[in-house]
């Protein structure tokens, strides 16, 4: 039986599942690790601990496995991460996706004019969230690393290059379409690092890695790191692999997945359309050489909100507790939870807000604040489906969702009830690790094009809209308010 094995490696942990080619999972671990904010606003991880998770995990689901035909990576996207080519050794802890300290190396850009440029060779905004601006921080910040780089002797990696790179022994500096497109470096529609970009960024050639297809040969494992060697033959960005896992392959289709953060994307085929609506143009995959488009809503909190109330608060124990509280309340009460912790994402785009919990009163408990997290889920998501409506200038049917969030049903049917439209959940939901998966598949040879991943795509539940228009509108008013709060206290 052909078997395939995705390392997953997220924001707050590191995991491993192996496949069968039905998408059934044979074997799954889990470990998370540390998260470190050594200053307001910065997010950092630490290299070796990412590595070691990773590799135990790998680790833990081969046992027990006859052979793995191919390895997927799937990873947390934009966490930067430079190296020294000789060592291995990164220069400096990696700064997460989340970190904001380049909040005004970028607000600097915009005021120069930079941003018409930026969007219309990459389709991103000028923001902290991307690679760009971590790596000329941390070119600039460390002692020599800027000589250093130019003279090739660093190398830049997002999570999936820093991976390769140690499992083949340093044999392979690679990453692929859709990790490179989320740099601030990248042309999309070139297809190739864009020289005024890298100039406009000031950063070097040299430190960057060959940008491959998403189904591609990334080299082979060193056996003795996985007891085996195992090709790498799947490659992409955690939302780009769960859009393949969610087999949203036509344009017009969009999924959204709830984990750290959340994140919609809509498939837009061969065209890349620039948003009117503060959204993202991205690749949604590239295979045999063809890019095909999306428009992406980013969110940065979303299950992170829910571990701020287990480690921070310590409200809860466990997030599936989250689900009975929520249920516990007839309505919310009045109180809203703004997560802007490190930020506003889509469509405002705030790197200096921060986050507020607004309508309290003598009468709001723990339940309150565990569904006014669970709602700005959906208040959020809400925000970006009527963005990527009229970007698309055609109204979303279905929206299909995925992560460790959806198993929560009174989250899910909120959603639908806020949105408006159906909302559906898969028999797996693990659909990053499942694309990454079927990418592995597809360039060796066990699945014969990517039409294969729509057929085997499964439904498991189906959340139809049940709440009042009216009843809709007035929580969703209550949302506005809140965020308009917290932007208004951002921009005084």
């Amino acid at each position: 039986m052909d078997q395939l094995l995705t390392i997953d490696q997220g924001t707050t942990s590191s995991r491993a599942i192996r496949f069968d080619l039905s998408g059934t999972q044979l074997a799954i671990a889990q470990r998370e690790f540390t998260q470190y904010y050594p200053q307001p606003g910065w997010v950092e991880h630490d290299p070796d601990e990412i590595w070691q998770t990773t590799v135990e995990v790998a680790r833990e689901a081969l046992d027990g496995a006859d052979s793995v035909a191919a390895l997927g990576i799937t990873n947390q996207r934009e966490t930067t991460l430079v190296w020294d080519r000789t060592t291995g050794e990164p220069i400096y802890p990696a700064i997460v996706w989340q970190d904001r300290r380049t909040a005004e190396h970028c607000a600097n850009l915009k005021a120069d004019g930079a941003e018409t440029l930026v969007q219309e060779r990459t389709g991103l905004l000028i923001d902290p969230y991307f690679s760009g601006t971590k790596i000329a921080w941390l070119l600039d910040h460390i002692a020599g690393a800027r000589v250093r780089a130019e003279a090739g002797q660093l190398a830049f990696g997002t999570i999936d290059t820093f991976l390769i790179w140690r499992l083949t022994n340093g044999r392979v500096h690679a990453t692929d379409a859709t990790n490179a497109a989320r740099s601030l470096l990248f042309n999309i529609h070139t297809q190739q690092w864009d020289e005024d970009l890298l100039n406009l960024f000031n950063i070097p050639r040299p430190l960057l890695p060959e940008v491959h297809d998403c189904a591609d040969d990334f080299g082979t494992t060193d056996a003795s790191i996985l007891g085996s060697a195992i090709a790498i033959r799947g490659v992409a960005g955690d939302q780009h692999a769960a859009t393949i896992g969610q087999a949203c392959i036509q344009p017009g289709m969009v999924k959204s997945s709830y984990g750290t953060g959340c994140f919609a994307i809509l498939n837009t085929g061969d065209h890349a359309v620039q948003s009117n609506n503060r959204l993202l143009t991205t690749l949604a995959y590239r295979l045999n050489g063809k890019p095909t488009y999306a428009i992406e809503g980013s969110i940065f909190v979303a299950g992170s909100a829910v571990q701020w109330l287990r480690d921070e608060l310590g409200i809860i124990n466990n997030a599936v507790e989250t689900e009975a509280l929520a249920n516990s309340l007839d309505d919310n009460g009045g109180v809203y939870l703004v997560p802007a912790f490190v930020g506003l994402g889509a469509p405002h785009w705030d790197p200096n807000a921060r986050g507020a919990i607004v309508g309290l009163t003598r009468d709001s408990g723990a339940a309150h604040f565990v569904r006014a997290a669970l709602e700005a889920v959906a208040y959020q998501t809400h925000d970006l489906v009527v963005a990527m409506a009229a970007d698309a200038n055609s109204p979303i049917a279905t929206l299909r969702v995925d992560g460790g969030m959806v198993t929560n049903n009174w989250l899910t049917q909120f959603v639908a009830d806020i949105i408006g439209i159906p909302v559906e959940r898969p028999t797996v939901t693990e659909t990053t690790s499942l694309g990454a998966a079927y990418l592995a598949a597809l360039q060796s040879g066990l699945i014969d094009s990517i039409e294969d991943f729509g057929a085997r795509w499964q439904l498991d539940r189906r959340f139809e809209p049940a709440m009042d228009p009216s009843r809709r509108a007035e929580l969703l008013d209550g949302w506005q308010v809140a965020v308009g709060r917290v932007v208004a206290t951002s921009n005084g």
